[in-house]
């Protein structure tokens, strides 16, 4: 099989599961009473963790090359690369966001020794150890899988959906990031994407409009208004301090 084929198999699932792994973490590290769609896209899927899972395939695809003899430290070279590549695609999404569309998608900065709130050291010591989890509890199960859709070409067809429904929401999450964009560079403020997700949710709730889940940023009132208000809000609590 391909290696495109195979690379675009594990973005698939790894997108759909780092949704899955982003939902149940931030509703249970941050205790929300109701849990907001995470991400950049309004899909079920988060593309960071595609990207970071097709990583963390090629590197133990690797390990075989390893020049290291000493199995202990061959496989704490390859954690240890794991979590070098996972931060790095964290880091490269996070300042691409942060320095050109002036979002601000997820933040570290009250975490000790974090870079710019983009990554810390907890959070690279956590892909770690989730590298270590994929090399033992699911690499050998994704290989097997690799084999059957191999047998089972049919399948890429479901994967080709995928990607067309991926792109469809892509496109339309960069036109709302657009006009988070002016409006950050008109206000001269960085829009944090989460934030924005959890002050339109109250507002709705206010209003007793209904939420829609899967669609963050609709509401009853245009964009800016809640931008505006959001703005307004963080600044009285900065004259409160």
């Amino acid at each position: 099989m391909s290696i495109f084929l195979t690379l675009a198999y594990l973005f698939f699932i790894g997108s759909i599961l780092g949704w899955c792994l982003e939902l149940l973490f931030r509703n249970l590290t941050q205790k929300r009473e109701k849990i907001v769609n995470p991400g950049f896209c309004t899909g079920p899927y988060l593309p960071i963790y595609g990207f970071g899972l097709c990583v963390l395939y090629l590197l133990a695809s690797l390990e075989q090359y390893s020049l290291i003899s000493s199995p202990f430290w061959n496989k704490a070279v390859l954690f240890f690369a794991m979590a070098v590549g996972m931060t790095l695609i964290e880091y490269i999404a996070g300042v691409l966001c942060l320095k050109y569309f002036k979002v601000r998608l997820w933040d570290y900065s009250n975490l000790w020794g974090n870079v710019q709130g983009i990554i810390c050291p907890i959070f690279s010591l956590a892909w770690a150890v989730l590298g270590a989890m994929y090399y033992f509890l699911v690499h050998p199960y994704i290989l097997d899988g690799l084999e059957w859709l191999s047998r089972n070409l049919a399948f890429s067809f479901f994967i080709g959906m995928f990607f067309g429904v991926f792109i469809i929401d892509v496109a339309h999450s960069a036109q709302l990031v657009v006009k988070l964009k002016a409006f950050a560079e008109d206000n001269d403020v960085i829009v944090k994407y989460e934030t924005l997700k959890a002050h339109i949710r109250a507002a709705r709730e206010r209003s007793s409009a209904k939420y829609h889940f899967f669609r963050p940023f609709h509401g009853e009132r245009p964009l800016g208004e809640y931008l505006k208000e959001m703005q307004e809000s963080l600044e009285q609590r900065i004259r409160r301090k």
